[in-house]
């Protein structure tokens, strides 16, 4: 008995660690991207040593990696918890209100999830080389938005309909990253949504250009 309860302890010390460690390169993504991330500074925020960054993850890039995948899979799918109810017959203002939630309630919350819509933004912005394992719940992500363009926007293929998705995205994370992200900040989650949707409706909406 005393051996497990040695052994579960180990256990959820080493899980504790890793959350750590995951939490602390969160943070210091956010603030400078994958080039400005120093083991180091890593470990010290963390309260761990080095070694631990080798056992758990096996190196600070793998560590990297592991903490960007984290953050675009939670960010993914509350964009698709939030997408996939709507309908065809859904307003372009409710698909700009679904599409920018998550990111509202970051901006609205701060903190650690703030840190997170900002690490997407930068991976979103510059993608690491090969990065390819979330790529479905991209996919899946921009076709629910598509579904309900094509049906207000029966004059435009398929092609512009992901490309105007795509610099919907490219706007979300532009605001996570610029000066005016930071102002929003100390803003709630309902003025931040009178000022952003209009915006990205209007985005969504624009008529296909003639010619």
């Amino acid at each position: 008995m005393a051996r497990a309860e040695k052994t579960d302890q180990r256990r959820e010390t080493g899980r504790r660690t890793r959350d750590g460690l995951l939490a602390a390169t969160l943070d210091l993504l956010a603030e400078r991207g994958q080039d400005g991330v120093k083991l180091r500074d890593v470990t010290d925020r963390a309260g761990a040593n080095v070694a631990a960054v080798s056992y758990h993850f096996g190196s600070l890039r793998a560590l990297c990696d592991a903490a960007i995948e984290q953050a675009l899979e939670r960010y993914l799918d509350a964009q698709i918890q939030a997408l996939d109810p709507l309908g065809p017959d859904a307003t372009l203002q409710e698909l700009a209100a679904a599409f920018a939630r998550p990111m509202i309630r970051a901006l609205a919350a701060g903190g650690p999830e703030l840190a997170v819509m900002r690490t997407v933004a930068r991976v979103g912005i510059d993608p690491p080389q090969g990065w390819d394992r979330l790529s479905g719940k991209f996919e899946r992500a921009r076709q629910d938005a598509v579904r309900v363009l094509a049906a207000h926007l029966p004059g435009a293929d398929e092609r512009e309909l992901v490309f105007r998705t795509r610099c919907a995205a490219g706007l979300l994370n532009w605001l996570a990253l610029a000066p005016i992200g930071a102002e929003l900040a100390s803003e709630p989650a309902e003025r931040i949504e009178r000022q952003l949707l209009p915006v990205l409706t209007g985005a969504f909406h624009g008529q296909p250009y003639p010619g």
